[in-house]
């Protein structure tokens, strides 16, 4: 029977409570990041701001396809199969660890792609000096990740979001020090902040291995035995989920990456005014994040169970709670965007009043498309817990690139709207793909049952 939508969403905050801190809690870290480059020089945060911009593009793809890890261990735990979870975790964590070094790879190389791309020498020079160490975070980093879509396909995320907050100050006291060369430490600059991720990335992997190996709650899956000799069958199956995933992620990243070349053309202060103001949406966006992975979850578990109609209704549920919470926060960029820019800049201070002014301005925009942030992020994580991939794909390739980023193209340039037009030019790429999204799944959940609304078919 279907639950109530009180009783639904009870179950999906307890799940979803601990991934959101886990998601705020990344975000805090990548938000020291900025804040530290923001003491050394307006000229670091600029090329400081590319450098993580690039590490975005290339790293996201890679986490879209460990994403896969959560939902398919989340449908087999639905089935009771947990063999079939064991093997997928492994196969997980070896596809991560050959993910990182190709996308390590690629990072320390992308210094001749960016001035062919028309940014400005010194910002890549910074750039690439944020660069240099910050590649050793990504074998941690996913390791990570993968055993964290295990543990919450189980439906224990606390652990996750213990370990994120002490990484978080962690990482916060580490880069301070660095910065301001305390305790007769040498002061690093931009490849201090690219070390000190590198060192807090692997030694939270290192705990949360620990604890699952610790923990006799974990004893059905041992995901140690046998973890040299990963299952090419669950190789295959995970690559296959993960591919349209990882390409959904990269066209979503890549808009806003296109964003910031298009403020690289325009100067520094537009640059930083954009890195400013993102790092304030993405902080608001962690909770719609954190909600649609445990959507996918619930989604998920209901899906390999085969209830279906309970699956619809979690989907639901986390659709329209995403929403109201975004609204919320399209307020407060609406009323008080100086104030949330002064927590990362000195709003007295003349050598920044330029960037100030500019991401005001881009957070005023950035309250009309909060909200349809929100709906198409939580809708993506509904369809992904059927176990469809590809759908999100297409509707964001279509989205993002064929109306979100020519839109905003012809609004910053030829329509001479500068930093401002490319924002739109996202809200409007968001737009579209929160409607299209939301219809997505109703219409994949309407197939699945035949048509009709009552009952809990055998799913095909």
């Amino acid at each position: 029977m279907q639950a109530a939508p009180t009783h639904e969403l009870k179950a999906l905050l307890r799940l979803a409570g601990p991934l959101i801190a886990s998601q705020l809690a990344h975000m805090l870290m990548l938000l020291t990041d900025t804040l530290m480059m923001a003491r050394i020089s307006p000229e670091a945060l600029a090329g400081g701001g590319l450098g993580a911009a690039s590490y975005s593009f290339v790293s996201i793809f890679c986490l879209g396809v460990i994403a896969a890890v959560g939902t398919l261990v989340a449908i087999r735990h639905g089935a009771g199969d947990t063999e079939g979870a064991t093997r997928l975790t492994q196969a997980g964590l070896w596809l991560g660890w050959i993910m990182a070094v190709v996308a390590a790879l690629v990072l320390w190389n992308l210094e001749p792609v960016l001035l062919l791309l028309g940014q400005t020498p010194g910002n890549v020079e910074n750039a690439g000096h944020f660069l240099l160490l910050l590649p050793f975070a990504l074998p941690g980093y996913l390791t990570f990740m993968a055993l964290r879509g295990f543990t919450s396909a189980l439906g224990r995320s606390s652990p996750v979001m213990v370990i994120s907050l002490v990484g978080t100050v962690v990482n916060f006291l580490l880069n301070y020090a660095l910065i301001e060369g305390m305790f007769g430490l040498p002061k690093l600059g931009l490849v201090g902040i690219g070390l000190v991720t590198a060192v807090v990335a692997n030694c939270m992997a290192v705990a949360l291995a620990w604890y699952i190996r610790r923990h006799p709650a974990y004893a059905p899956y041992p995901i140690r035995r046998h973890l040299a000799r990963p299952s090419m069958p669950a190789l295959r199956e995970l690559w296959r989920l993960g591919l349209p995933i990882g390409g959904t992620y990269t066209v979503e990243v890549g808009l806003f990456a296109f964003a910031a070349l298009c403020m690289g053309t325009m100067g520094s202060t537009e640059l930083g005014a954009h890195q400013i103001a993102l790092q304030i949406v993405s902080t608001a966006f962690m909770i719609p994040a954190g909600l649609s992975y445990a959507v996918t979850m619930r989604v998920g578990l209901h899906y390999g169970a085969d209830r279906l109609l309970a699956a619809r209704h979690a989907g639901r549920v986390g659709i329209g709670f995403g929403a109201a919470v975004m609204l919320g926060f399209s307020v407060l960029f609406w009323l008080q965007p100086e104030a949330l820019v002064g927590l990362f800049l000195d709003l007295e201070d003349p050598a920044f009043a330029g960037v100030v002014q500019l991401a005001v301005s881009l957070l005023m925009v950035a309250a009309w498309f909060e909200l349809f942030d929100g709906i198409q992020t939580v809708a993506m994580g509904s369809i992904r817990g059927l176990k469809d991939a590809k759908t999100t794909f297409l509707v964001g390739l279509c989205c993002y690139w064929l109306i979100g980023a020519p839109a905003a193209w012809v609004m910053a340039f030829p329509l001479q709207m500068g930093a401002v037009g490319v924002w739109w030019g996202l809200a409007l790429g968001l737009a579209f793909a929160a409607v299209s999204l939301t219809l997505a799944f109703e219409w994949r959940m309407k197939r699945m049952m035949g048509g009709v609304g009552l009952g809990v078919p055998v799913r095909p």
